[in-house]
């Protein structure tokens, strides 16, 4: 009964006319109540007329990458804050974070032969679900923080000019990511130079050295051969942004029709994500996300059930488009293999073109008891452990990781060295914890030597 239910509702979705404006129809989860409702459609036009910040062309390109990687020519790697926010933005926090995530890339690449695509966190995440409309604070009721695009971490009222903000940002945050693609940050002759100073002396810093020294003695021979290693392939890199689609009035307000195809983008991220409390196949997020074309992930839990999760990703791609969709697993270490092959099986029998990528940060997150949230480094690592050996158990392709991470020495997840007491030594996050870049680049050594074997 379950079955045909959903089923039938997806019919009956695929017959409803798409617009950019259709979600409002539908049942809306974690969006504010604004007050000034004459300010927020004034922000809204505007921002309609603002040039896109990504190119439909680049979603496309990004669609191939991905499409490759689900039958196993490839490998993603999400990663970049919890949130951003517009106190902390700069330039040196976008480039140590960037080249986190190139040492991450070149880390595995090394190990499992294959390259490696590149999607912040970044240039949109700036919004963030929450369970409870209100918290307490010192005694006071007060609106959650629902991330800068928002409110303010001091005065939770929705304000919608901070969407402007939020673009405004992001503009400036792709200009730079562009730059250091493009312009010669990214060159592998660069490699030694992308390690982070406060890594540099310790372990894992030692065995990048060794890579790094490695990869430029290939680069030596490449060159003595005759190959040209100025070429653009080993100067230049593709980054990609992402960013859960959540406060739709922003999302809206930037969807574009490309001009090649007339098909519509969400032109603020290259691959915008549907979120665990936002997958409702009756809600306004799945309905606006049903007509984009750009890639989508999907985060999915141990809450999910496989016919439930088919019927979503046939409302989402309704083609069955190879590299249209990415699963991102956020179960936690003790749920997992509990309830991924049963979702893998459905998956295969089912023909769904997906690519499978891991989170685990989210399911692994715990409370101190001054209730401050951390999560524990060895339940990450044996998630990500679990999440390739189901995989190998069931002859489906591992293709990716996704993590909330920093390139600082933050003390927010709990490992050998960082106790539950060290804590609030460095714990900057606004919302949840995020890997530092030791435990980053640790982990991507790991999953390297797990595809490398």
């Amino acid at each position: 009964m379950k079955l045909y239910i959903l089923l039938s509702f997806f019919f009956l979705v695929k017959g409803f006319n798409w617009n950019n404006k259709s979600w409002r129809t539908k049942k809306v989860n974690q969006i504010p109540d604004y007050d000034d409702l004459e300010k927020l459609k004034l922000v809204e036009n505007e921002l309609s007329k603002k040039p896109p910040l990504i190119f439909a062309g680049e979603c496309d390109n990004l669609q191939y990458e991905l499409a490759k990687i689900s039958i196993g020519n490839g490998f993603l790697l999400m990663g970049g804050d919890c949130a951003e926010t517009f106190k902390d933005f700069s330039t040196e926090r976008i480039r140590d974070n960037y080249r986190l995530l190139l040492q991450m890339g070149m880390i595995l690449t090394y190990g499992c032969g294959l390259p490696v695509t590149k999607i912040g966190r970044v240039a949109g995440q700036f919004a963030k679900p929450r369970s409870d409309e209100y918290e307490i604070i010192n005694g006071s009721k007060i609106l959650t923080y629902r991330g800068d695009i928002i409110n303010d971490i001091n005065n939770r009222k929705p304000n919608p000019t901070n969407m402007l903000k939020a673009y405004y940002q992001s503009v400036q945050t792709l200009n730079l990511l562009r730059g250091f693609s493009y312009g010669g940050y990214a060159s592998l002759k660069r490699i030694h130079n992308w390690n982070l100073d406060f890594i540099e002396n310790t372990i894992i810093g030692y065995k990048y050295k060794i890579l790094a020294d490695k990869v430029t003695k290939s680069l030596n021979f490449m060159n003595g051969l005759g190959i040209n290693i100025n070429d653009d392939i080993f100067k230049n890199t593709n980054i990609y942004t992402s960013h859960e689609c959540l406060l739709l009035n922003y999302e809206e307000a930037l969807t574009r029709n490309d001009s090649r195809n007339n098909k519509p983008y969400d032109c603020s991220g290259h691959l915008l994500w549907l979120g665990e409390r936002t997958k409702q196949i009756d809600g306004a997020h799945v309905e606006f996300m049903r007509g984009i074309n750009n890639p989508i992930g999907i985060k999915i839990s141990h809450l999910i059930k496989p016919i439930e999760l088919v019927a979503l990703i046939n409302i989402l791609n309704p083609d069955n488009i190879a590299g249209k969709i990415v699963l991102i697993t956020r179960m936690g270490f003790s749920n997992l293999r509990i309830y991924l092959p049963d979702l893998i099986r459905i998956i295969q029998s089912s023909g769904l073109n997906v690519v499978w990528c891991c989170d685990p940060m989210h399911g692994n997150t715990i409370k101190t008891e001054n209730g401050l949230k951390t999560r524990i480094f060895e339940n990450i690592k044996n998630e990500v452990k679990d999440f390739f050996y189901i995989h190998k158990q069931m002859g489906t392709f591992p293709g990716g990781l996704h993590l909330e991470l920093t390139s600082e020495y933050v003390t927010e997840c709990v490992d050998d060295n960082l106790l539950i007491n060290d804590l609030d030594k460095k714990y900057l996050s606004t919302c949840d914890p995020r890997l530092n870049g030791l435990q980053a680049l640790e982990l991507a050594f790991i999953v390297s030597e797990i595809m490398n074997n």
